[in-house]
């Protein structure tokens, strides 16, 4: 790949701090430009529809590879399927393509109703003590400055990202695997038996990536396992993106 520049765009609840230990392993060899998702830090009052988000993305980030996890990550597909000019190459690490049914989308944003109203009645601290509870995040174990640092997300930005940026809010891009042309790697934790599935079934509709698992790991790879989430990442970079 000849694009030096690399995008990491975190998921619901993350910071661009989220992103620290990855960097680290990444930043001898790119220059590194995190992405605030709209409702998160500094980007806490902003209020984008799915697609206005992936654009935005793709509007601060410019011509680089994209890494994004989870939600992050969603965003990051739609941005490469509707500006693929600016993805050199794409990481998805556990995410989906949304939710396929008109059935699912529909329960889906009516669970993510009621947890955005329970974020705005609880505040973000005690909301993430329920949260990171989630099986997803079983294996998970924050340390206490990623913990602080999520406790600062403003519990009416979270709740408007559930309301625009969930699954349920999204057109599904299962039909629309097939037109991606840039190198993707699907980077999954092997606990993670969910999204493990899920990138199995992205590739079985067309999407011509590539599968990695990552040991140990459950659905917060870049945090549960950084060392060998940036080792993944760079080598796919460097080598795998250009094979």
């Amino acid at each position: 790949m000849t694009e030096r520049r690399v995008v990491l765009v975190h998921g619901f609840t993350g910071t661009n701090e989220s992103w620290d230990d990855v960097a680290a392993h990444l930043m001898p060899y790119f220059e590194i430009a995190p992405a605030e998702l709209p409702g998160h830090g500094k980007a806490g009052n902003v209020r984008l529809t799915f697609e206005e988000a992936a654009n935005a993305i793709g509007d601060s980030g410019g011509k680089a590879a994209y890494v994004g996890y989870s939600m992050g990550g969603r965003l990051c597909l739609r941005l490469a399927i509707d500006r693929p000019d600016l993805v050199s190459a794409l990481v998805l690490i556990g995410a989906s393509p949304g939710l396929a049914t008109a059935e699912e989308r529909v329960a889906r944003r009516e669970a993510d109703e009621r947890l955005a109203a329970t974020i705005e009645g609880d505040g973000t601290e005690k909301f993430l003590q329920r949260w990171l509870t989630h099986p997803l995040f079983a294996t998970l174990d924050p340390s206490p400055e990623e913990l602080a640092r999520r406790q600062r997300n403003p519990p009416d930005g979270l709740a408007s990202a559930l309301r625009l940026l969930g699954p349920g809010a999204q057109e599904p891009l299962w039909d629309r695997l097939g037109e991606v042309r840039m190198p993707v790697l699907l980077m999954v934790g092997e606990r993670d038996k969910k999204f493990l599935a899920t990138s199995e079934r992205m590739i079985e509709s067309g999407l011509p990536a590539r599968l990695a698992t990552v040991p140990h790991a459950g659905h917060a790879v870049h945090l549960e396992a950084p060392i060998a989430c940036g080792d993944i990442i760079r080598k796919f970079l460097l080598h795998g993106a250009s094979e």
